[in-house]
């Protein structure tokens, strides 16, 4: 049985309940208040700033050698193979020789194991940033024409020239994201949504699967940037497809084939499996057998990886003019890296229940980037694919990165002679089939449309605009198109008349419930959106829409009925005295029922005692008013800016001239305060009005007017339907 609760108090306005109750007054800090204690400091203070600046310190003293370290490593192995794999594979998008890749494998973990706070991202070459960083090497220098004048170029050969853009786009980057860290700017992230995020990286996948086409079909076609530069790559690889290279062809599909079959396998078998398959690693070594077996540089004409130089470069200076170049590329390219891998260690923190601090892997990322830049290895972020297979290998700290770091070490110092017969259509394979997971976020498509159209609309614009603008482009109409959202959602708020549920004081929109009563002569009109400059003109025509007519007119059709009802007077008046009293005169008594009253004001404010929705004298006609009480619910109005409140106290006005009582009801103690300190309230619009709910104002406004016996009936009826007496008596306002 459902259980019933009775309450016996009065019908409170905010008046009366603040009368009643007390409030605790509360001082505010002051902006120089908040910025001393900000700059305050002691011992707890400095302990608690290191050990965010340090992330290390917490966690390796707690670190469970004997639990914990065997994981460790067996994860380090598994994933540096990934991690070796994939450095290789994204360097060709970036548009380096494959070596770099294994630097960015290696340096900016370094850093990230010490400033980090995830305990579980693979950090190192992400797919979508390497290729945001390429299109600023192919701009800076183009494959078919003279490289821009910039006078670092001057000594240096084509690939030393990308190399410097690469590194100096990834120095600015980490400054980008440093300087953001230290301005505790972390919360930028959440102006990226899932669905932005979703539809830029699906689009990132697209710009990634044609770049590797050359590649996979063995091309020598020049590589493009730019707006629709997508387009013309294809256009460029269609006209050149008849050159296509059997072998490389052959060779790139069976080994996505493999890799792929492997890779479904390794996830259907994952609680089974020790640590996943590492299939690529495996398909690599056979690949660089047989092409140095058969010798397919020289039999079948394959591009492969070539000469690999063993060991590490010196730290080079970033170039001040690329930095000039690309300012505007590297903004775009710092958030996306961040929010990707912010994105990716915020959900195996929640799996693994520690925290991540968004500033601080802000610095961690920037310290990452801008050393690594320093030696030559290009933009650091996370590979969800690396990230998960980090984790499902028994990785439980960074400890397993520092290893697969020293795995990529091992490769460049010791081992990269092996990888030099390496064919690179091998690695534009294993580029595009690692892109499965984000190819195949198509299918949210359908979803969204069929739950949120607006989200279905940041979706398609993001991943459009970015596939035909480019990523940078891209992201920013994506941006725009989610904060249009917000607007439109916030701007066209769904308004609703509210009724009441019989025999409770809940109050729904009349059209969701069968059974509701409207009180008579009230309207309750509830606003589910902040109230603004966009939206206050917007809000005014609903509320005329829910009363049924609007204010002004009725007010200014009352002033001409007046007036014609005082010349009717007058000119009967002049009739009687001339006639005594005989002929076809206008009743007095009967005119008197509409103007009894002193002498007429023809200003706007005339005060009058008249019942307009009486039978009004023939030729006179004024719109009916059929409320005598407005109640607008406040109650998820969130704030209100200075032109809502000029809007809203015209629109109180003109329903206050006609006779209307407007009511506001359930503010926000914000929004009271703002109405207090804006001078909101004067002598017609005062702080009477305001309730603290619904149904306390409804009961005032019935209370109000109606005579005592319509009251008695009206109130009983209205509240105490279904109820016992003692309930009737216990609710019955006082």
């Amino acid at each position: 049985s459902m259980k019933h609760y009775v309450v016996n108090r009065p019908v409170y306005s905010e008046n009366s309940f603040t009368e009643e109750h007390e409030k605790i007054s509360r001082e505010h800090k002051t902006i120089l208040r908040h910025v001393k204690d900000y700059l305050s400091c002691d011992s707890k203070r400095a302990k608690r700033a290191g050990l965010t600046l340090l992330p290390i310190i917490g966690w390796m003293r707690t670190y469970k050698v004997k639990e914990w370290l065997l994981g460790d490593l067996v994860s380090g192995i598994s994933t540096g193979l990934v991690a070796i794999m994939q450095g290789l594979a994204f360097s060709l998008l970036a548009e380096l020789p494959p070596i770099y890749g294994l630097y960015t494998a290696f340096f900016p973990m370094l850093t990230y194991f010490f400033f980090g706070t995830s305990r579980h991202i693979s950090v190192g070459a992400f797919p979508v940033l390497s290729l945001m960083i390429g299109a600023v090497v192919l701009r800076l220098v183009p494959m078919d024409g003279s490289p821009s004048k910039i006078q670092a170029f001057a000594d240096l050969n084509v690939t030393q020239q990308k190399v410097l853009v690469a590194s100096s786009v990834t120095f600015l980057m980490g400054i980008y994201q440093l300087a953001m860290g230290l301005l505790q700017v972390g919360f930028v992230v959440v102006y990226l949504s899932d669905t932005l995020v979703s539809g830029f990286t699906t689009a990132a996948a697209v710009h990634i699967v044609v770049s590797q086409l050359k590649f996979v079909l063995g091309l020598n076609t020049g590589s493009l940037s730019g707006i629709l530069s997508i387009i013309y790559t294809l256009e460029k690889i269609f006209n050149d497809i008849t050159q296509t290279n059997i072998c490389d062809l052959v060779m790139s599909i069976v080994i996505m084939v493999v890799v792929f079959i492997v890779k479904e396998l390794n996830d259907w078998y994952k609680a089974k499996l020790p640590v996943p398959v590492p299939i690529e690693t495996v398909m690599t070594v056979i690949a660089c057998g047989v092409s140095y077996g058969f010798n397919f540089e020289k039999t079948y004409n394959v591009t492969v990886v070539g000469e690999i130089i063993s060991g590490y470069e010196p730290p080079t200076a970033p170039s001040i003019e690329v930095f000039q170049e690309s300012a505007v590329e590297s903004f775009p390219m710092a958030i996306v890296g961040f929010a990707v891998a912010f994105s990716v260690a915020k959900i195996y923190a929640i799996k693994h229940a520690y925290t991540i601090d968004g500033n601080q892997e802000l610095i961690a990322f920037g310290i990452s980037n801008m050393f690594g830049a320093s030696f030559s290895s290009f933009g650091a972020s996370t590979s969800p694919s690396r990230t998960a297979v980090q984790e499902s290998s028994g990785g439980r700290t960074q400890i397993a990165g520092l290893v697969s770091a020293m795995m990529a070490m091992i490769v460049t110092v010791a081992l990269g002679f092996l990888l030099e017969p390496l064919p690179r259509s091998v690695l534009g394979a294993l580029v595009i089939v690692n892109l499965k997971g984000m190819l195949m976020q198509f299918r949210e498509i359908p979803y969204l449309w069929r739950r949120d159209k607006l989200e279905c609309a940041v979706w398609v614009g993001t991943c459009g605009s970015a596939i035909l603008l480019g990523l940078d482009l891209g992201l920013a109409v994506g941006l725009g198109a989610e904060l249009l959202t917000v607007i439109l959602r916030t701007q066209f708020p769904r308004c609703s008349i509210l009724a009441n549920i019989p025999g409770t004081d809940i109050y729904r929109d009349r059209k969701d419930y069968i059974d509701m009563s409207e009180p008579q002569g009230v309207k309750i009109f509830r606003i589910p959106s902040p109230i603004f400059f966009a939206n206050i003109d917007f809000f005014r025509d609903k509320l005329l829409e829910a009363v049924g007519f609007n204010p002004l007119k009725v007010f200014k059709k009352r002033n001409k009925a007046l007036l014609k009802l005082k010349n009717s007077k007058q000119q009967s008046e002049s009739e009687s005295d001339s006639q005594n009293g005989s002929g076809n005169q206008i009743s007095s008594t009967s005119h008197d029922k509409y103007t009894n009253m002193e002498e007429l004001d023809r200003s706007k404010d005339v005060k009058v005692q008249i019942d307009w929705n009486a039978e009004l004298p023939d030729g006179i006609s004024v719109p009916r008013v059929n409320i005598h009480s407005l109640i607008l619910d406040f109650s998820a109005v969130s704030f209100l800016d200075i032109s809502a409140l000029k809007g809203l106290k015209m629109a109180l006005r003109e329903f206050i001239q006609i006779d209307v009582d407007v009511y506001i009801v359930s503010c926000d103690v914000g929004i009271l305060e703002k109405l207090h300190s804006c001078m909101f309230f004067d002598d017609k619009i005062q702080t009477s009005i305001l309730f603290p709910t619904v149904h306390d104002a409804v009961l005032h406004a019935l209370e109000k007017h109606m005579d005592s016996k319509e009251k008695e009936q009206a109130v009983r009826i209205y509240i105490h339907e279904d109820t016992t007496e003692q309930e009737k008596d216990s609710t019955t306002p006082p």
